[in-house]
């Protein structure tokens, strides 16, 4: 039997953190950063920007699909932040540029992708529903990744449409939010209704079943949970009160 020994210094680390405007991220530390591609400078976490450059090959990129921002400093943040206001107003930066540790970019799990042309809107980049970019927003959720800012959802992410931004939150997770049509705002919300003493999320893919739960711990220090051993699992915090475990196994099992 494996043991968790979960605190609440794990609420803000994980693939699902959710950073909004009542989100601010909270890190102990910097995410492994690595380029997004050799020769740019463009920098996601490890492991995320390991599974977009699959994705890439995926759909056939071939250069057709460029990155625009990944990673931004706190620093970063804020001067694009500020510049935003002075050139753009501040309804619109309210509308596209989230504060310093209130930017997803700031996680390393976040990026912007425009389609390759001569001129590109570092704000706003041009990402159609059609051709390359819709293959590439189709098997998205395949791999991990979410588009993070959907149409209709302003009211609940605080901000509005972006069709380039895309957020790594990780498999099943994609999946589901994708089918579902829910925001990491909803998703996250939602899993609180599958509380580790409770009922338990179980779906199933190809051969394997999937077991999705959630731990408050917002009122305790820390508590310790066993799992069986040689089984794949995951650990992810919200950002705000609790963790979201994943279990992988083998149906034949």
């Amino acid at each position: 039997m494996t043991e968790l020994h979960l605190c609440q210094d794990d609420i803000y680390r994980g693939n699902l953190i959710l950073v909004n405007a009542s989100n601010a991220l909270i890190q102990n530390r910097q995410p492994e950063l690595i380029p997004i591609d050799e020769g740019n400078e463009i920098f996601m976490e490890r492991n995320a920007a390991r599974i977009l450059s699959h994705l890439m090959e995926a759909v056939n990129s071939n250069g057709t699909i460029v990155p625009v921002s990944g990673y931004r400093s706190p620093s970063e943040q804020a001067k694009i932040y500020n510049e935003s206001l002075i050139k753009n107003g501040a309804e619109f930066t309210k509308r596209y540029v989230a504060m310093p540790y209130k930017s997803e970019h700031q996680t390393g799990l976040a990026i912007d992708l425009a389609l390759k042309q001569e001129n590109i809107d570092f704000i706003r980049p041009y990402f159609p529903d059609e051709g390359i970019c819709k293959k590439f927003r189709k098997m998205a959720p395949l791999y991990g990744f979410i588009e993070r800012y959907p149409q209709d959802k302003e009211a609940i992410t605080g901000i509005a449409h972006e069709p380039w931004h895309f957020r790594y939150v990780g498999f099943p997770h994609s999946k589901i939010m994708s089918e579902q049509g829910l925001t990491l705002e909803e998703y996250i919300d939602k899993l609180k209704s599958y509380p580790y003493d409770g009922k338990h999320c179980f779906i199933k893919n190809n051969n394997q079943e999937i077991e999705i739960f959630y731990v408050c711990l917002l009122d305790i220090f820390s508590i310790r949970i066993g799992i069986n051993d040689n089984i794949l699992y995951q650990v992810s915090g919200n950002n705000d009160d609790g963790v979201i475990i994943t279990i992988w196994r083998n149906i034949h099992e």
